[in-house]
Order: C-alpha cells, then structure tokens, then sequence
C-alpha cells in the first residue's frame, strides 16, 4: 500500500512533458503508475524489477499464476525481451505495432520469472497510444501492464475507474481520457505451429491471416497448461459487482419477470431491437462491432455504480466480428 496517490491530468494528443518526466521516473524507480492506452487503462511497473512488479500483483489481488503483458516502445525493445524471434513477429509487427496486438514469444533471461508466471514465454506489445508511448520511451524500461483494475473486475476506460478501484495502493495515475478501443489487446501464441490465438481482442483473426496465414482460433481452456501463457485465460474474469446474465434472443421474458420481483434492472441491448420494459435502465449498444466494444466497458461501470440488482446483457450475433465481445461477456 502506497502513502498517497497522485493524479496527474494531461491530454492524450498532446500530453504535458512534465507529466510524461513524473510518470517515467515513478517506473524507474520502481513504482506503479497507471496509464492509458489505446485499448484500456494499464497499471505499470519496470519489467526488470522483480520487486516492481510484485507490487502489480498485490494492488490488483492479482494471482500469481496469472502472467502479465510487457508494454515496450518499439521492436527493438521488444526483440531483446525474446530468446527466439520468429519470421512472423516480424511480419506482424510491422503491420500491427503501435497497436492492440499481443505476441508470445519465448523470453530471454531478462525477464523476471514473476513478470510470466514462470512460464517460459513472454508477452509483448507496442501500444498505439501518444502518451504511453512518450512514458515508455522516457522511462528507458520496458513496463509490464495489466489493466488497472483489482483482480476479476471490469477493465477501465477513463481515470475515474481506475482511481475507484486503486487510489492509494498505485504511486500515479494518468488521467488523459477515456480510451478508444474499449476492450483489451489481441494475444496471439507464436511458440506454436500454426500460431495460437490466446485471446480475441480488436485486431481480428482474419486480419491476423491475411499476414502469417492460418492460425488456430480453437478456445483456450485457462487450465489446458499450466502455467499460463496469457493474461485473459481465466473462466472469471472483466467482472462487474453487480450480478450480470448474458442472453441470447430477447431479454424481455427475463427483464419483465425480476422487474415484476421488484429488482433494479440495468439492460444493455442492441438498438435495432424491438420491446422495452417500463422501468428499468435502457441503454441501447451500438450495432457495430468496434463501436459496441468502445462502449461496453464504460457503459458496464455506469451500471455498476447505480445501485442495480441485477445487469441484463442481450448477445450480440455470434459471427467473427464479435469474437472478442462474446469473449469477454463469457467470462463476466
């Protein structure tokens, strides 16, 4: 637990140098400070620093078990974190970097054990995001990121969610504004033939074939090998408090029976859908994928906080561009 916490506000296009020096010197000496980037709010400590990085996992309640991203500023950094850099990396790398695209790769001797669960890979992404960037590169280190956000619950968004859930237990916390992407990174396992993608995330498989070819997109069980070569494996995880149901078809039955209970109904459906029910809180989604996923944490956490009973989820189509959305109302 930290003495105190500081938040500091900047503009993500054009982020102020003395916010950027603050949060770079907090990561080298071995403090945690959160951070935006284009996917969610990420909680950093130096990758190197065994010691750091320990502190992620006690802010977070985070299990040990469960690995961490290591954030870098570019494929330099990010080759001499790998023992093995494969032709694919490369590949992917320079289509998909600066963005929401996650490689695992087996690590170099670099990597604390702590940082990858004592596994024998690493993750690793350059994030599309002006001020991580800029913190990344003045800081000199690479920074191992989860989100910013106790252990099981929903990802942040915006700085307010961040400060709800870890004021006084990080060093900084970078207020730059909601994030764009909404929903975590891509992972994609490169130790694999053909690579495995451990997570869906906002880039697509598809997009991800038309560079390296087929890839095997079968689901991952979190305990299909221990230890765990991603973060986002486990069946709980992206949590609100509120006790959530995800349907598929019309949530009007479910809606109008716990209304008629009495109970506090937040109802996130499509906005080309049909029936509302008097009395509860609407929000109609987006009926575009990426549109829905910017939304859908933020959204989440407004619920959250309103005092509901209960969180009705109407399932989006079960086609490819909704992968990672199904994905991560699966684990809520």
């Amino acid at each position: 637990m930290v003495s105190a916490t500081r938040i500091l506000a900047t503009d993500a296009d054009s982020p102020d140098a003395a916010v950027i020096a603050q949060a770079a010197e907090t990561l080298r000496a071995g403090g945690l400070v959160a951070f935006p980037t284009e996917t969610v709010y990420g909680l950093g400590a130096n990758a190197l620093d065994a010691r750091a990085v320990a502190g992620i996992f006690i802010a977070k309640g985070r299990p040990a078990g469960n690995p961490l991203i290591v954030h870098v500023a570019n494929t330099q950094a990010a080759r001499v974190l790998v023992a093995d850099w494969p032709g694919a990396a490369d590949l992917l790398a320079k289509q998909f970097w600066p963005g929401p695209l996650t490689l695992v790769m087996k690590k170099s001797a670099l990597v604390p054990d702590i940082v990858t669960a004592g596994g024998p890979t690493v993750a690793l992404r350059v994030p599309g995001h002006k001020l991580a960037l800029a913190i990344l590169d003045a800081a000199g280190v690479p920074v191992a990121a989860p989100s910013a956000n106790r252990s099981a619950q929903l990802s942040p968004t915006r700085a307010e969610h961040v400060v709800r859930d870890l004021l006084g237990r990080v060093d900084v916390i970078v207020d730059a504004g909601p994030t764009a992407g909404g929903l975590e990174s891509t992972v994609l396992d490169l130790t694999t033939t053909p690579p495995r993608l451990l997570r869906p995330g906002l880039v697509s498989p598809a997009e991800i074939e038309a560079i390296v070819g087929p890839i095997e997109r079968r689901p991952v069980a979190a305990l299909d090998k221990q230890p765990l070569r991603s973060p986002g494996l486990l069946e709980r995880h992206y949590s609100p408090r509120t006790p959530i149901e995800c349907l598929a078809g019309s949530g009007v039955p479910r809606v109008t029976e716990l209304t008629h209970q009495g109970q506090r109904i937040g109802w996130l459906r499509l906005a080309a859908t049909g029936d509302v029910v008097a009395g509860v809180t609407l929000v109609l989604m987006p009926d575009e994928p990426a549109a829905y996923a910017a939304m859908l944490y933020a959204v989440l956490h407004e619920l959250d906080a309103a005092g509901l009973d209960r969180i009705i989820v109407e399932l989006p189509p079960r086609t490819e561009p909704w992968l990672a959305i199904h994905d991560r109302l699966g684990r809520m």
